[in-house]
């Protein structure tokens, strides 16, 4: 039977805000996690140069794999075999191939709230079901190994994601710890969403493979390296389920583009270039830290990494959908609104991204200011 799944509304607000745009307006997106520093110049020169030596092919690069295979010991400090790694058309087919692979019809897989939009529509659409334990600001809206411990009976899989959409908070490696060892011990199977890694500015993002080794992790180039439109990304999965992986990915998705694949081998090792990136990031994240108090949004996630700010609205309104489209057409300004990522509680809170340059976030609080200080009038 075919199943209706929600729409990505910030996709809507990003539709009104390039009409705008059409229109003559100026509009800043703040809607989408998408950088705006573009891919390292090093691996954009190596895709001219292969566009004009070679043709391109359905084929996967067993040398990006070993090298990917390598970043793993050098940030974590963790062995992966490179065999152990496909390389997919970014990280959504990555989680498509991991939950078809790892799970079955009907089975019970549990995910934050709020948190990422894609995890529920996609578990919908697959026929398992989505169980969302709300998580709060007591616990940095993240999940614990208490909350996961105490679903009975047991589900067959958890998604975690540390940063996390919308909030960017970290799940204290504590807490990873006691995560990893309600699983071991209910034999809940782990898909560890790391695609905001290097992106990080308060403690440190483990991998979760530090503490339980036979987990999946879905990991992407769309946002470290700065190469969102070039379609790449990666699942990690364990020894004994790669054989039917590869098969799911070469029927569904055949491989990621050749291009892709030769520009990205070089933008890992431009790490210069990609810190400068993050050091963007970390000043627009301070700007917005700085901003938004005075524009009476006190209440936020703690955004220790990604480039997010959730931020509760709940004293001006209980659509944000509405509001969204309204701070839209006033400022020109997009940004996403909460109930993407939180069926329950997300009509009280919307999300920027601070991803734009930092010049459009400095204009982004100029413009927000006049209209916040009005609705506080």
């Amino acid at each position: 039977m075919t199943v209706q799944i929600d729409p990505f509304r910030a996709i809507n607000i990003s539709r009104i805000a390039h009409q705008l745009k059409a229109e003559g307006r100026s509009v800043i997106h703040m809607e989408f996690g998408q950088p705006s520093t573009g891919a390292p110049p090093k691996a954009i020169a190596e895709a001219h140069a292969r566009l004009d030596s070679e043709a391109g092919g359905y084929w996967e690069d067993p040398k990006l794999r070993e090298r990917i295979a390598r970043l793993y010991d050098e940030r974590y400090g963790v062995t992966v075999d490179p065999d152990c790694v496909i390389l997919t058309a970014g990280a959504s087919p990555a989680l498509v191939v991991a939950l078809s692979v790892m799970f079955n019809p009907g089975d019970r897989i549990v995910t934050a709230r709020p948190g990422y939009v894609a995890y529920r529509n996609t578990l919908k659409a697959m026929h398992m079901e989505c169980i969302e334990i709300g998580c709060g600001p007591e616990v940095s809206y993240q999940m614990t190994g208490a909350a996961l411990d105490a679903i009975e009976p047991a589900p067959q899989g958890v998604i975690l994601a540390s940063p996390a959409n919308p909030t960017g908070s970290l799940i204290p490696e504590a807490e990873l710890k006691a995560i990893a060892e309600v699983c071991a011990r209910k034999n809940i199977h782990i898909i560890s969403d790391e695609i905001y890694h290097g992106l990080i500015y308060e403690g440190r993002a483990p991998s979760m493979l530090e503490y339980a080794p036979q987990a999946t992790v879905v990991n992407s180039f769309s946002k470290y390296w700065s190469m969102p439109g070039w379609r790449l990304g990666w699942v990690i999965l364990p020894p004994h389920m790669v054989e039917q992986a590869r098969a799911r990915m070469g029927n569904m998705f055949l491989t990621p583009a050749t291009l892709s694949q030769r520009a990205a081998l070089v933008a890992m090792d431009c790490i210069d270039v990609l810190e400068s990136y993050v050091d963007v990031y970390r000043q627009n994240r301070k700007l917005m830290l700085d901003a938004l108090p005075q524009l009476g949004l006190a209440t936020i996630a703690p955004p220790d990494g990604a480039f997010y700010i959730y931020a509760d609205i709940s004293h001006l309104t209980d659509n944000s959908i509405d509001f969204c489209e309204r701070l839209l057409r006033a400022t020109g300004v997009a940004t996403a609104p909460g109930v993407d990522f939180d069926p329950v509680n997300g009509k009280r809170f919307i999300r920027f991204s601070f991803a734009v340059s930092t010049k459009e976030v400095e204009d982004a609080i100029i413009r927000m200011t006049p209209f916040f200080n009005g609705l506080s009038d």
